[in-house]
């Protein structure tokens, strides 16, 4: 299954990393297929600092972690997606928040689900009848069942 990863949840990946946000990204490449616009990497950097202090952990710790969280993340450049998914997105989430517009572009483009913790993005979203949203709840029940089935009581 193909997901769309947005940077609140990268970023709270990064800082706790034996969370189930963390769980997922390193531990699911079996069920999912993670992605994330390409910029993300750079926001990511840009972010160090502020990385660092919240954590209280070395650049270089941080660093570290940020290799183990997005090794099984495939970053896509936006040069891919195509205009008319621009457009779609731009129209839905433009007044919710722009900053988002991108994930819900690569949502449209890989046919795929977005995973977001801003719980202000779902609710516009939902509201306006969008439901490719998925929360790390939602994720965790999927790849239980997908990897020990869904019956399985564990």
């Amino acid at each position: 299954m193909r997901v769309v990863v947005d940077a609140n949840i990268v970023f709270s990946g990064i800082l706790k990393t034996n969370g189930n946000i963390g769980d997922l990204l390193i531990n699911s490449s079996r069920v999912f297929n993670f992605i994330a616009p390409e910029f993300l990497r750079i926001e990511i950097q840009n972010h160090y600092p502020k990385l660092v202090a919240i954590s209280k952990l070395s650049l270089e710790q941080i660093i570290e972690t940020e290799n183990q969280i997005c090794k099984y993340i495939s970053f896509i450049s936006e040069k891919q997606i195509y205009p008319e998914n621009w457009f779609f997105a731009y129209n839905l989430v433009n007044d919710i928040d722009s900053k988002d517009i991108v994930y819900i572009a690569y949502t449209q483009q890989f046919n795929s689900n977005l995973w977001t913790g801003d719980k202000r993005l779902t609710k516009g979203l939902l509201l306006k009848g969008y439901k490719n949203i998925l929360t790390t709840d939602n994720l965790l029940i999927i790849r239980k069942q997908q990897l020990y089935g869904k019956y399985h009581n564990q």
